[in-house]
């Protein structure tokens, strides 16, 4: 377990997937944190963006972790130094081939699966349309690519890793803009079932769906009664 010694400040948003991303892997590190949610409404949506997230972040992005004199931005960066400051328990296979294809599957999640999600969120109102479904249909396919790495394992890369905290994050949103998981991939509803069970997710996602009930959005329905 995390000394005091640890303790550092996460900067996140109460809709942010890469932000949560960080949250997760922080609470199954076990890892001592302040959490700063920046303001955040569908409206304004994070403007005024925080002082501290402007200054560090080029990007004016959350999440943004500070730990004494050390400033990071991105999820992807995130998790590395948690994994250094941290390393039991590990978040990335010990085996350099098997830690390279983790660390392969968490960058697809956020570069190949996420921009047809990103798509759909300024498709809302015409989910039917020629764009909407092309986005559908590519994150399905998607879909269909995890459902083939899960046969014969409980977790994307064996054991449990943060390629599963970031393809978690991503369909999670993925649901809420129109390209839920289906039955069509069993294997897959059951990992997100068995990573949904996990102490760290729910306590992120557990307060992600109650955020979305107080602002009168839909919450997935995997996430109903957390």
């Amino acid at each position: 377990m995390a000394t005091s010694s640890n303790r550092f400040t996460l900067y996140s948003g109460p809709l942010s997937m890469f932000g949560a991303k960080a949250q997760i892997a922080a609470l199954e590190k076990g890892l001592e944190f302040d959490l700063v949610m920046v303001p955040f409404d569908f409206t304004a949506l994070y403007t005024p963006k925080h002082p501290e997230v402007l200054r560090i972040n080029p990007k004016r992005q959350v999440p943004v972790l500070v730990h004494g004199d050390l400033e990071i931005f991105d999820s992807t960066q995130i998790f590395e130094y948690l994994e250094d400051l941290q390393p039991t328990p590990a978040l990335w296979p010990q085996e350099p081939r098997e830690r390279a294809r983790a660390r392969l599957l968490e960058h697809k999640s956020d570069e190949v699966y996420f921009p047809h999600v990103v798509r759909l969120m300024g498709l809302q109102s015409e989910l039917q349309g020629e764009a909407a479904l092309a986005a559908i249909e590519a994150a399905t396919r998607y879909y269909a690519d995890m459902e083939a790495l899960l046969e014969g394992r409980d977790f994307l890369a064996g054991g449990y890793s943060f390629a599963d905290i970031a393809f978690y994050m991503a369909a999670l949103f993925g649901e809420r803009q129109g390209a839920p998981l289906t039955q069509a991939t069993p294997r897959l509803l059951a990992w997100r079932d068995r990573v949904t069970q996990r102490p760290a997710v729910r306590t992120v996602a557990r307060a992600m769906a109650a955020w979305l009930a107080s602002v009168g959005r839909p919450v997935p329905g995997f996430l109903r009664g957390l």
